[in-house]
């Protein structure tokens, strides 16, 4: 991965994200839970239309893919056939000093805990031990007893949902290949050495599409897939400085795949270019192995042509607890403001992802100001989330909006409640406009949405 060029801001998003009420630790009051987070009510906002625009462009603007919500628990002949009891495995090596455990293929990117300068194995005092395989699934047991026979996992992906109903989503939706079966849920994974913030969790959430194709198509359909999830973000704001794609070589390439590149974001300092999504071409693997191991036919007809055959799948795949991190840390910034000491800091959110699109700010506490101002607020939350601040001085309302990403603020003043007019303040170029109250929603949504 090519060397990050923008500064180190995980320390001050973390602090930002916990006091603004974006990302909390989980279980905090009790110490916490190693790498396990909660989104408070910024959070929970910001990456719900994150999943809502991946959704949006990957489902409803579509005729050719259809939605799937499948269920976190599967059959665990599911993970057989995947190759996951078998092969979902890191190597793990522990030290018998400090105690603490790595992946042994990741030692170089790690640090060692008593001498943070150095990597385990490198300090006089480490004792590591040999490597030994470890199986990343959560496992757990389905039924009163806790015998061999009833042990199922929790998912560590949401695709093998997708395959599983390949044939239902297609005979129901009556879809003709090449389509697709998106879906947006949680996964689990028992990574040895998580961290970085919302980056690498144990417990996260996928937005996956697998696209069914006839083989022989497959490349074409890649690289148009390729194309479109660029784009796509490319559409959130991130900056294209800070996207880069990395290809996958013969010997990163799964056994399976026929060809995998990863779209990877520039998170700054020494985290730098990390995945948030990967295309893949998967050949007919999956619908192969579960049509073996359930005894189950899973090929497509082809009625005009006579033919049946089984699909080879393009799949991409988007972290959402990633991507709402890149886009967090895409939208940081901290600026010095004319005519002020203090400077601001300022969450530049694309305005169809800001968790509060506007805030609303009766000047003083009388003179029928804040009454006006809910009533304005009330009408506009019939369209989108507002904020309605009427403690501190103006500016500092300002600060607190900008520090949450909100893309506009509103004023009412005394002029407001004579000609019912309002100022308009644009967070990223502090320029205002006034105009009558009647005529905001249509303003900001023109704004908002287009």
């Amino acid at each position: 991965m090519p060397a990050s060029t923008h500064p180190e801001v995980m320390d001050k998003l973390v602090s930002l994200c916990k006091r603004r009420g974006f990302i909390f630790q989980s279980s905090e009051i009790y110490g916490g839970a190693g790498s396990v987070w909660d989104y408070g009510p910024l959070g929970v906002e910001l990456k719900k239309n994150l999943k809502d625009a991946w959704w949006n462009a990957m489902v409803r603007l579509r005729d050719d893919v259809e939605g799937l919500d499948a269920a976190i628990l599967m059959h665990p002949r599911t993970w057989e056939a995947s190759g996951h009891v078998a092969g979902f495995t890191d190597p793990l090596v522990d030290c018998k000093a400090c105690k603490g455990r790595f992946r042994a293929d990741k030692l170089e990117d790690a640090r060692c805990p008593q001498k943070p300068s150095k990597r385990p194995g490198e300090h006089e005092a480490c004792q590591l031990t040999e490597p030994r395989l470890f199986n990343l699934m959560f496992k757990t047991f389905m039924g009163p007893v806790e015998e061999s026979a009833a042990t199922v996992y929790l998912r560590p992906e949401t695709a093998q949902g997708i395959f599983v109903n390949f044939l239902n989503v297609q005979q129901s939706s009556r879809q003709k290949v090449p389509f697709g079966i998106a879906q947006i849920g949680k996964a689990f994974r028992n990574e040895i050495t998580p961290g970085n913030f919302i980056f690498r969790t144990r417990e996260f959430e996928q937005m996956e599409m697998q696209f069914f194709v006839e083989p022989g198509t497959d490349m074409e359909w890649f690289e148009r897939w390729r194309a479109d999830r660029w784009a796509w973000h490319r559409s959130l704001g991130l900056a294209e400085d800070r996207l880069r794609w990395h290809r996958h070589e013969a010997n990163e390439l799964a056994h399976y795949a026929r060809a995998a590149f990863d779209i990877t974001y520039d998170f700054g300092g020494s985290l730098g270019f990390q995945e948030i999504e990967g295309i893949h071409n998967r050949s007919d693997f999956d619908l192969t192995q579960h049509q073996q191991y359930s005894g189950k036919k899973l090929e497509y007809f082809d009625a005009p042509n006579n033919k049946r055959y089984v699909p080879y799948v393009i799949e991409t795949s988007v972290g959402a607890d990633r991507t709402t991190l890149a886009v967090l840390v895409n939208g940081y910034r901290e600026e010095a403001v004319p005519g002020e000491d203090e400077g601001r800091t300022v969450l530049g959110l694309h305005p169809t992802l800001a968790p509060v699109k506007a805030g609303v700010f009766p000047l003083t506490k009388k003179d029928g100001q804040p009454e006006f101002a809910h009533r304005l607020a009330a009408e506009l939350r019939k369209a989108f989330p507002v904020d309605v601040d009427e403690t501190g001085s103006i500016g500092k309302r300002y600060r607190r909006q900008d520090e949450i990403g909100t893309p506009f603020c509103i004023t009412v003043d005394g002029q407001s409640t004579g000609d019912d007019t309002v100022t308009i303040r644009d967070r990223d170029t502090l320029q205002q406009v006034r105009i009558g109250a009647g005529q905001v929603k249509e303003w900001l949504l023109e704004r908002l949405v287009g």
